[in-house]
């Protein structure tokens, strides 16, 4: 087997590793626990998120009034694009391993250009299936009196919590700690 071969198989199985750690990480539970403060009072702040994630297609499916907590539930649904973008790498990658095989055992003939289509639907199907799943947001609210600010711990998607401190930081005077904007590298 010539070093060219054997580098482009390197290669080949490097990029089948890659679109595997894509596809698990497409699936992956970033769920984030957030402490939050407001200067407003509890009702106005409450209300204010009940609103944003109703608007946003959550329902609060319960709570506990002697915990003072929320729970809401939202459907994630997969990217259809995405999907299909993913079973055509996935494809077009088994191909090229098949390529790869036949260049290394010409004996095999032309059979393992066929990997392209296990590993087009299977890429697509995997990540369709895994990336669709149902989150929750539960809200805590922390402060006994209800005339004061508001603390609370919020325990949600990352992506969902960072998008409501965008939107509604200012108008509810929300302020963290900052530690969802920093990258964990």
């Amino acid at each position: 087997m010539s070093y060219s071969l054997n580098s482009t198989l390197l290669l080949t199985i490097l990029l089948a590793i890659g679109l595997f750690f894509f596809l698990r990480a497409s699936s992956k539970d970033r769920t984030t626990i957030v402490e939050i403060s407001s200067s407003l009072q509890p009702v106005k702040v409450l209300s204010g998120l009940c609103e944003w994630l109703n608007l946003r297609g959550w329902k609060q499916t319960g709570g506990d009034f002697e915990q003072r907590t929320l729970i809401f539930k939202g459907q994630v649904i997969s990217s259809k694009f995405l999907a299909i973008f993913l079973g055509l790498l996935g494809g077009f990658g088994s191909c090229a391993l098949g390529l790869v095989i036949i260049q290394i055992y010409p004996e095999l003939g032309w059979w393992p250009i066929l990997l392209g289509l296990i590993g087009g639907p299977m890429s697509g199907i995997v990540y369709f299936k895994k990336s669709a799943r149902e989150e929750k947001f539960e809200l805590r609210l922390l402060n006994d009196n209800e005339n004061d600010s508001t603390f609370m711990r919020l325990r949600a998607h990352r992506d969902e919590l960072i998008s409501l401190e965008n939107e509604l930081g200012e108008k509810l005077q929300l302020k963290s700690d900052g530690s969802l904007f920093k990258t964990p590298i």
